[in-house]
């Protein structure tokens, strides 16, 4: 099957956004020193994870704020898209800031249990991972009007670290499942 120019264009940037997130992830918590990591315990985890989480956070209220000021000043969606037809820059931002909603709603559970199951030494993960999800929000959000191959890396960089770190976490759960479950049958 042939790709079309679209779907070219799509795996282009979800492939670079793939790479960019494989090094960050796998890269990054290897040269932090662990000076600059939180404690080993519970409460300093959780701490470390929710200050980093206030990023993909900040890009939701922008996109909020965004979608609200263009309400305000455009007279046709001033009354909001369940009164009026909303302009065209109306649905675009509606859906800028869905999408980073849902993204949102991906990321900062996974944020959290990686920093309790994670090793200590992965924590900066989730630093990576939070920088990545802002910079692929302001990709997604330029370059939203350019169509799909024009916001694939953008998405791909707000999404795959948080997909990567979710496959990461389900692997150490199982494993240390299996290993616990074998351990009691010796």
């Amino acid at each position: 099957m042939e790709l079309t120019t679209k779907q070219q264009g799509v795996a282009r940037g979800a492939a670079t956004a793939a790479v960019l997130t494989v090094i960050g992830l796998a890269g990054v918590p290897l040269l932090l020193p662990e000076a600059l990591l939180p404690t080993d315990e519970p409460v300093a985890r959780i701490v470390w994870a929710v200050q980093w989480a206030l990023l993909p956070v900040i890009t939701l209220v922008v996109a909020v704020g965004r979608m609200g000021n263009q309400r305000f000043y455009s007279p046709q969606d001033i009354d909001g898209a369940g009164l009026t037809q909303p302009t065209e820059e109306a649905r675009i931002r509606q859906a800028i800031l869905q999408n980073t909603l849902e993204q949102v709603a991906i990321a900062l559970p996974v944020y959290l249990v990686w920093a309790l199951v994670m090793p200590l030494g992965w924590l900066p993960s989730i630093c990576v991972a939070a920088t990545l999800f802002v910079c692929g929000r302001i990709l997604f959000t330029h370059r939203y009007v350019k169509g799909a191959a024009g916001r694939a890396m953008g998405f791909g960089l707000t999404f795959y670290p948080s997909m990567g770190m979710l496959v990461a976490l389900v692997c150490a759960i199982v494993g240390r499942i299996v290993i616990d479950s074998s351990s009691s049958l010796l």
